[in-house]
C-alpha cells in the first residue's frame, strides 16, 4: 500500500501538469481593443504587447506588437479587420496581399503587416503631416 501511494501522487502531478500546459495556450479573444501607440484612433488588440516603437525612422513611424498566435500565411484575422472597420477605417484595395493591408481614415494612412508571432502598425510620416495640414486649412 505504501509503495503505490507515491506512484499515484506522481500520476496525479503528471495529469495536472499536462492540463496546465494544454490550457496555457489560448487563442486571442479579439474582443477588446485600444488605440495604437503611434495612432490612437487605430485599434490594436489589448492582448498585444508593444515590443518596439521607432520614431527615428525618417519615412515611417512604426510600432511592433507581439502576438505569438499570429501566422503570416493566415494574414490579418477577420475579427481584427471587423474591429478596424468598426473604428471607422477603410481598407485601400491596392494590394492582393493577405498579410499586408493599408487603411485610411480622415486623410491618415496606416499600413498593417502580419508576421509569424507579431504584427506592425506603420504610419508614413510625410503623408501624415501633409494630409493633416491640408485638412486643417
Amino acid at each position: 500500500m505504501k509503495r503505490t501511494r507515491p506512484l499515484w501522487i506522481i500520476f496525479i502531478v503528471c495529469i495536472v501538469g499536462v492540463m496546465l500546459v494544454g490550457c496555457g495556450t489560448k487563442e486571442p479573444a479579439w474582443d477588446a481593443f485600444e488605440g495604437a501607440l503611434n495612432e490612437k484612433s487605430f485599434p490594436v488588440p489589448k492582448e498585444a504587447n508593444s515590443t518596439e516603437h521607432t520614431t527615428t525612422n525618417v519615412a515611417m513611424d512604426y510600432v511592433r506588437y507581439s502576438m505569438p498566435e499570429l501566422k503570416e500565411k493566415d494574414g490579418v484575422p477577420e475579427p481584427y479587420l471587423e474591429a478596424i472597420e468598426a473604428w471607422g477605417w477603410e481598407e485601400q484595395k491596392d494590394e492582393d496581399s493577405t498579410n499586408s493591408r493599408v487603411f485610411q481614415k480622415d486623410g491618415l494612412i496606416v499600413h498593417l503587416t502580419v508576421h509569424n508571432g507579431y504584427f506592425i502598425v506603420m504610419i508614413p510620416k510625410e503623408k501624415k503631416a501633409s494630409v493633416k495640414g491640408l485638412k486643417t486649412k
